[in-house]
């Protein structure tokens, strides 16, 4: 059987088809799949995985006047001519697309030969390539329950999103061992993501003076702020015992990722939706700052979705403060009842199976087909 892998060109797009592809292998390790996109993204794990990468250009066609939709449309011209070819050439059993619009050049060859889709939506509000998709598609999954008024119900299931197996059932070691931390206080991880946010590394170097008298902090920058970062917190925190309970990373891989969100007791994160459910598998109360929606919509529906659910509380980043961010980590921190809550609703939120649901659609429709 051959799938073909296609969507994003983000981390949030990206993990999730490793995931599936890692529970396919267990269930049929003779199974091939090609990733299908203008680039390879990781490279690295495409060939880990020993998934064929299919080059296969792409345009984004943005809602509002630019010069580059002129230059992007002949790139999705470009990019259906590709795909005519590669996938006549390939004629996978079925395509397994997480959207996004690297994903378009292939959906819209698919339909023409007739080959099965299964989409996957992240996000609470679907984007462009999957309502496009949602026509012709013979399955679809979702990670929101509100996403179900966008889908023709009697094809949609909710999944939830794949996450890898090192995060579900990770290495058996003291997540503290592996992180090289002491055990003895609260740990707060911290991340705007994997490319960093400024606004929230600003807010939270002003915050550490009040959460290292309690906690040890955990923050993960984005690479391009680290040293920036590190600099402004040795002229800020002349304690050393305080500046020991500070641990900084720009980038952070799988395992250490798995660790943290053992280890911590409290979560601060952006809201793409994969991280959401990394962080609901561990049960971890959570503050939520979105992107603003003037950048990403996706982000802010994700994170009203989640929080109103009471795994978690959200935070603007219009509203984020010093004095706010600290008064919202006490309220979690310093009342156990709204903690153990807040933890059991974020556990009723996983979806660990979200892998074996999507392998089990994609390996019968695979079959189906051929």
């Amino acid at each position: 059987m051959r799938i073909a892998l296609v969507g994003g060109g983000t981390g949030g797009h990206f993990y999730p088809l490793i995931a599936v592809v890692e529970a396919i292998k267990k269930e049929d390790p003779n199974v091939d799949f090609y990733y299908i996109g203008p680039n390879a993204y990781r490279k690295d794990i495409l060939d880990e995985y020993n998934i064929n990468f299919v080059k296969c250009p792409a345009g984004k066609l943005r809602l509002y006047s630019s010069i580059q939709n002129t230059l992007d449309l002949f790139r999705v011209i470009g990019g259906v001519l590709v795909a005519w070819y590669k996938l006549y050439i390939l004629m996978p059993d079925v395509i397994f697309s997480k959207g996004g619009y690297t994903s378009v050049p292939v959906l819209m060859m698919a339909r023409f030969y007739r080959i099965p889709v299964v989409i996957h939506e992240s996000d609470s509000v679907p984007g462009r390539a999957n309502k496009m998709a949602k026509k012709f598609a013979k399955y679809i999954a979702i990670s929101y329950k509100e996403s179900l008024d966008y889908f023709p119900k009697e094809k949609t299931a909710l999944t939830g999103i794949p996450i890898r197996e090192d995060l579900i059932n990770p290495s058996a070691e003291d997540p503290f061992t592996t992180l090289g931390i002491p055990n003895d206080m609260p740990l707060i991880y911290i991340t705007g993501g994997s490319s960093g946010a400024e606004r929230i590394n600003d807010v939270v170097l002003q915050t550490l003076p009040d959460l290292l008298s309690n906690y040890r902090v955990f923050h993960q920058t984005g690479v391009d702020n680290e040293e920036s970062v590190r600099v402004a917190v040795k002229t800020l925190i002349q304690d050393d015992t305080m500046l020991d309970r500070y641990y900084i990373k720009g980038e952070l891989d799988v395992n250490t990722v798995s660790a943290i969100l053992r280890a911590a007791s409290l979560v601060i994160s952006r809201a793409g939706s994969t991280t959401l459910h990394e962080i609901s598998i561990h049960g971890k109360p959570s503050i939520i700052i979105p992107i603003p929606e003037s950048i990403s919509r996706d982000q802010r529906t994700n994170a009203y979705a989640y929080t109103k659910t009471g795994a978690g509380l959200i935070l603007e980043e219009s509203n984020l403060t010093r004095n706010l961010l600290v008064e919202q980590i006490n309220t979690i921190m310093t009342n156990a009842d709204k903690y153990k809550t807040m933890s059991q609703i974020a556990l009723q939120f996983a979806h660990k199976d979200a892998a074996q649901k999507l392998t089990q659609i994609l390996l019968k429709t695979g079959r189906d087909h051929g």
